[in-house]
């Protein structure tokens, strides 16, 4: 058994990192002020493969595995989480998508586009009334003549505005519950397909997050992703091992939180010496570095499940669940060692703080993996 990263794993990690440092971390704190989306870093990235990570090189991707999609996004978290959100939602949902449950014509048509940056894909599933609740959405497709007519709305959507290429769930059947979901691909600009606005969101605020309208958007039979009433069933596999990646982006930002607060813990002073060498201080980077170390080791062995072609249910929210807690905890912590500094905008715990919450969100919500874990022990 391996607890060191492969050399090939390693020179990933040390790539992108070196990336993030010089052309990620510059501007983030200003973005988070904008909510400006960074066109010019994803085409980089692009440039990189990096947004095709795990799309086979005859697709234009990358050809990278699931450890090596966690460890771009963790690194890429830890200076910026809305761009490793950017990263992990395109790469994971519309992308994952298409190669999950996409014919070789479908990935030949999108697939190169989306690796290489050209364009940003979005994926649509939520909508205003059914979160976690996936099938208790309301949009509808009707076969009319050689099309799909789709009916409906999502919310939540990421890339909504700056999205290209759009994976969008509805039902085909809705007396046949999760095998009455089929899955749809529309371009932007199409008749019918509404983008709604932006929402100013608390944390995660450049990357996109907006609301969509379908009113009679005629989809092509061509575009249908995988079989009629497999949408819901492909979404799923989707999701657990978005899991993962999504607890790689909290480790990222925990991890972040953590240095932050240790190197300021050595720096300020009170009655005379260190506040780290205080043990109310030293207990609390004591215990953020524990259940940080306990979430990496959760969220790359799920990974690896993933390369290994292994169910992998379980591990994946194990992985997401403590993650996203242990990361939002020692963002507190960090902000808590900070004190009155903290609360500023002038030091990144702040950002961080407001960002690491939609973890525990995102992905389903941490009483959702709950479930999901019970329910693999149980059965």
């Amino acid at each position: 058994m391996r607890f060191d990263l492969s050399e090939n794993h390693a020179m990933i990690r040390d790539m992108i990192r070196d990336f993030a440092q010089k052309e990620v971390k510059p501007g983030a704190q200003k973005r988070d002020e904008t909510g400006e989306f960074p066109f010019e870093i994803v085409q980089k990235l692009g440039e990189l493969g990096m947004m095709g990570i795990v799309v086979p090189e005859e697709f234009g991707g990358a050809g990278l595995d699931v450890s090596s999609f966690a460890i771009v996004v963790e690194e890429i978290a830890r200076v910026d989480a809305s761009l490793a959100l950017t990263l992990a939602a395109h790469n994971g949902l519309p992308c994952g998508h298409l190669l999950v449950g996409g014919n070789d014509a479908l990935k030949k048509k999108y697939l190169p586009d989306l690796a290489a940056g050209r364009k940003i894909g979005a994926w649509g599933l939520t909508e205003p009334l059914s979160g976690s609740d996936a099938l208790g959405m309301n949009t509808v497709a009707v076969k009319k003549g050689d099309r799909w007519v789709i009916n409906g709305s999502k919310n939540f959507i990421t890339h909504g505005t700056v999205g290209d290429v759009f994976v969008i769930m509805a039902y085909t059947d809705r007396t046949q519950g999760s095998r009455g979901v089929s899955a749809f691909v529309a371009e932007k600009g199409w008749k019918g397909l509404l983008v709604g606005k932006q929402e100013d969101k608390m944390g995660m605020r450049s990357s996109d997050t907006t609301s969509l309208a379908f009113e009679d958007l005629e989809i092509p039979e061509e575009n249908v992703v995988g079989e009629i009433g497999s949408g819901f069933v492909d979404a799923l596999k989707v999701l657990d091992r978005g899991r993962v990646i999504i607890g790689a982006l909290a480790l990222g930002i925990g991890k972040a939180a953590l240095e932050e607060g240790a190197r300021y813990s050595k720096e300020r002073t009170a009655f005379g010496k260190r506040i780290a060498d205080f043990q109310a201080i030293s207990w609390m980077i004591a215990d953020a570095a524990t259940e940080l170390e306990a979430a990496d080791g959760l969220i790359y062995r799920a990974a690896w499940m993933h390369d290994e072609k292994k169910f992998a249910k379980k591990e994946s929210s194990m992985a997401k669940l403590w993650a996203s807690e242990a990361a939002w905890r020692a963002c507190n912590k960090a902000l808590q060692i900070h004190g009155g500094y903290g609360y500023v905008k002038e030091y990144p715990v702040e950002r961080f703080f407001r960002d690491v919450k939609l973890c525990e969100i995102g992905e389903g919500t941490s009483e959702i993996q709950r479930e999901v874990i019970a329910a693999q022990i149980l059965s």
